[in-house]
């Protein structure tokens, strides 16, 4: 199908039209058999190497029209439809560019640095609607303005990463400036040797004081944004220690704040172990946390019947902060112990939970 469809390209452009947007413009006759499908579905599955999202994108910026109207990307089609796409579906290639961010500098030296990564950062050029979500306001960029140079082995997308951490977690990140240094350190990470300890709050009351999840991890095989714990073809393993810190039953429910401890560092881990053994991360409602926080008690209680609405509490990011490493210099080899106390919005929103605690003393 995708190649008969393809032929109308070279076929249908307008005279008026510029060369570089009739290089754009494609033209799609919607067969009979696809009719009930989603026309973002069906684009997606027209276009090589390209998204629902980007998709959804093109028709956001008007790009698409189906004979001759703008539609919703949810639009069932019925067959016989004439689609014609006058965007580029393929977005710009992603790049790493110098800007003025500042800077949370924990640990600096010829060879290295350790930063303190603020929640709402993503570490380098990734996906996103436009290009300033795709490109701008990265950790990568903040790095190539402070520091000028840093290691390539890993790229010209992400010079000097030698990890990464969500871009909705908080904390440290290793820095490498040279290319003897990111290989020793990758070297490290590979080994283990470094040691990395993260300070979580998840929802409900975890029985134990400590204890360890060792669960491989695979890409999600229905949703491809999330990570699994269950059994998948591409699995990896991960290890991950758990001890609690302190227990808080409130008027909002029961929380757990507790310090992590990883021995590998795949993608999501923390969050996916934790919502496997029942306590997703608080806010992280990708793995199961709810949006927002409701005062239960007053829920239940007259004056919400009579109309009056419940506090809530809503953190607009994950609870989840990498908060020490300790770890040998790649070069000089002595002992580095770096920590991060937790970011204010998370210090306050652990305030105004344990301000509604149901019972005095809770630990």
């Amino acid at each position: 199908m995708k190649l008969k469809l393809l032929l109308f390209e070279k076929r249908r452009t307008k005279p008026n039209m510029t060369e570089s947007e009739n290089a754009a413009r494609r033209v799609f006759d919607v067969p009979a058999e696809a009719a009930g499908q989603r026309l973002d579905q069906f684009l997606a599955a027209q276009l090589e190497g390209v998204s629902r999202s980007r998709v959804q994108l093109l028709m956001e910026q008007g790009d698409v029209l189906v004979n001759g109207k703008h539609e919703k990307p949810s639009l069932k089609l019925r067959g016989g439809e004439q689609i014609v796409l006058t965007g580029e579906p393929h977005p710009e290639p992603l790049k790493a560019v110098a800007e003025n961010i500042p800077l949370d500098v924990v640990y600096e030296d010829a060879d290295m640095a350790v930063v303190n990564k603020p929640a709402g950062m993503m570490v380098h050029a990734g996906s996103g609607q436009t290009e300033d979500a795709r490109s701008r306001g990265t950790l990568v960029n903040a790095l190539l303005h402070r520091f000028r140079s840093l290691s390539s082995i890993s790229g010209e997308l992400r010079p000097g990463i030698v990890h990464r951490l969500d871009k909705n977690t908080s904390g440290l990140i290793v820095v490498a400036k040279n290319d003897r240094a990111h290989a020793a350190l990758g070297e490290m990470f590979a080994r283990r040797q470094i040691q990395k300890t993260y300070v979580a709050l998840v929802h409900g009351a975890i029985e134990r004081n400590k204890g360890t999840i060792n669960a491989s991890l695979g890409r999600d095989p229905v949703r491809r944004t999330r990570m699994t714990a269950r059994p998948t073809e591409n699995a990896r393993a991960a290890v991950s220690h758990f001890e609690v810190l302190r227990r808080i039953t409130s008027r909002f429910g029961k929380f757990t704040l507790v310090h992590v401890r990883i021995e590998t560092g795949r993608t999501h881990q923390i969050r996916v172990h934790m919502a496997s053994i029942g306590h997703p991360v608080v806010g992280d409602t990708l793995y199961g946390a709810a949006g927002q926080i409701t005062d239960q008690a007053a829920a239940q209680s007259k004056s919400i019947r009579r109309g009056e609405e419940p506090e809530k509490l809503r953190l607009g990011r994950n609870f989840l902060h990498a908060a020490s490493l300790e770890f040998a210099h790649p070069i000089t080899r002595k002992l580095l112990r770096l920590e991060a106390q937790l970011p204010a919005e998370l210090q306050r929103f652990l305030s105004r939970l344990e301000g509604g605690l149901n019972t005095p003393g809770s630990d």
